[in-house]
């Protein structure tokens, strides 16, 4: 016969038995044993089994709580990535490329939230106190109040914020922590797992804000399990391109602000300065209009911001033409040429493409289509566009220019810097144009045969 695997609960003090009884041993009640089934079948070592935990008080969805504090650095840039500062017991990931300025980024931000009043402590594994202590001085930072250590070892660092208590703990890397209970080398998949584990736990049981770098892998994405990026709060991506000044800080997750949010900074000899206003720095260095040169009006989380996008197309000596992409997405460049193709006419075989996004700006919306493909034309035509027009707008399969979101914003911030006609598909909403000509278009073979008269 199977042996049953319910136990007898008592209502009163909770005390558990194998078998029913008119009173409870432990507090002497009397008919207060109910006979309960276990949480799970199957053996306990395998299984949650006959163990019953405590019951967790519910609430309704019409209960009110009052938002999350936050706490401004007083670095405009970070606090709108964050969704306007730091929230405590948050738990924020960092990735970005070797050398991109990720440390350089974090001690800046640790010394403005210790200048706030916040205590701060700061643990690296990839470099010594001294090294540390040296980027402060060359930053002007060696005065702010914030504690340093140089451990890798997870099970000494947690002790320590335990005793310390800070209000936030900023860990760098991820990727050197290492959990003695796991048996596997530094950086592997389960070390990382575990060392944000358990920095996440101790960020929400601590109410202690917890900022982890990650490594990135050679085509951008955070090293490590996506189990990570699940478990934090917010991630972020500080990204640039090495030969460019500017630096991006961008929100692809965000559980307290806006995803796709972006924070603008310029390298400079001592340190990250926050850029107030992208769209006149990406733009700062264009001058005579040239073909192949399309300003796109875009948005970036909720910030509206103007890029330019270069093209360039030119005969190929080789038998497989080039397509090279820098800031943008290498298939939907190929889809843009398809179609200009197919539905205007336009051949693209036998001749190299280039694209880049200039300022090392990366952009990755459908909005962007219309200026790539108006780029296109203006290098194969070899005609330039006018220098105060912005360009934007999604291409379908068939030819037709869909309107695109928040088209007055767009327009609000190509006519504050200067530009005073725009080129969108036919239906977008704009009813606070004034003072821009706006070229609405219904399809690319409008924008083909009336912009650069081609086909």
């Amino acid at each position: 016969m199977a042996k049953s695997t319910n136990t007898f609960v008592c209502q009163s003090c909770g005390t558990s038995t194998t078998k029913w009884s008119g009173r409870c041993e432990a507090c002497g009640a009397w008919n207060t044993i109910v006979e309960e089934a276990p949480l799970a079948s199957g053996p306990s070592g395998k299984t949650l089994g006959a163990s019953r935990g405590r019951a967790v008080k519910l609430s309704d969805l019409s209960s009110k709580e009052a938002p999350p504090p936050r706490t401004a650095c007083g670095i405009g840039e970070l606090d709108r990535v964050l969704g306007g500062g730091l929230v405590p017991g948050s738990a924020v990931l960092v990735g970005g490329d070797p050398g991109i300025g990720k440390s350089t980024l974090l001690l800046q931000a640790a010394a403005a939230f210790a200048n706030a009043g916040l205590s701060v402590v700061y643990a690296s594994g990839e470099e010594a106190s001294a090294q540390v202590r040296m980027r402060a001085q060359r930053l002007g930072l060696a005065d702010a109040p914030v504690r340093l250590a140089a451990e890798t070892n997870l099970r000494d660092i947690l002790t320590t914020l335990e005793a310390e208590k800070p209000a936030l703990a900023i860990v760098d890397s991820i990727q050197t922590m290492w959990a003695d209970n796991v048996d596997s080398a530094p950086g592997s998949v389960s070390q990382v797992r575990a060392a944000a584990h358990e920095l996440t736990s101790f960020a929400k049981r601590r109410n202690t804000a917890v900022i982890m770098v990650g490594h990135v892998t050679k085509d951008g994405q955070i090293a490590g399990p996506r189990v990570v990026e699940h478990m934090v709060d917010t991630v972020l991506y500080f990204e640039g391109e090495r030969g460019h000044q500017f630096r991006i800080l961008r929100s692809v997750k965000n559980r307290f602000g806006p995803a796709d949010e972006i924070g603008v900074f310029e390298m400079t000899g001592a340190g990250l300065s926050e850029v107030g206003n992208p769209s006149a720095l990406f733009l700062s260095e264009r001058g005579t209009p040239q073909p192949g040169s399309v300003v796109f009006s875009g948005i970036e989380g909720t910030r509206p911001v103007l890029v330019e996008f270069q093209a360039l197309v030119a005969p190929t000596p080789h038998s497989q033409p080039r397509r090279s992409v820098v800031g943008w997405d290498g298939g939907r460049l190929a889809m843009i040429l398809a179609v200009l193709e197919a539905r205007c006419g336009i051949p693209f075989a036998g001749m190299d493409v280039y694209l880049n996004v200039a300022g090392g700006m990366r952009v990755g919306e459908p909005a962007a289509d219309l200026a790539v493909a108006a780029a296109l034309l203006s290098a194969r035509e070899d005609v330039a566009l006018p220098p105060e027009t912005v360009v934007f707008g999604e291409i379908s399969l068939s030819g037709a220019l869909r309107p695109v979101s928040q088209t007055e914003n767009r327009l609000k911030e190509a006519q504050k810097l200067g530009f005073s006609t725009a080129i969108l598909p036919q239906g977008s909403k704009a009813t606070n144009a004034d003072g821009m000509t706006l070229s609405t278009m219904a399809d690319l073979a409008a924008v083909v045969g009336e912009v650069f008269g081609a086909g």
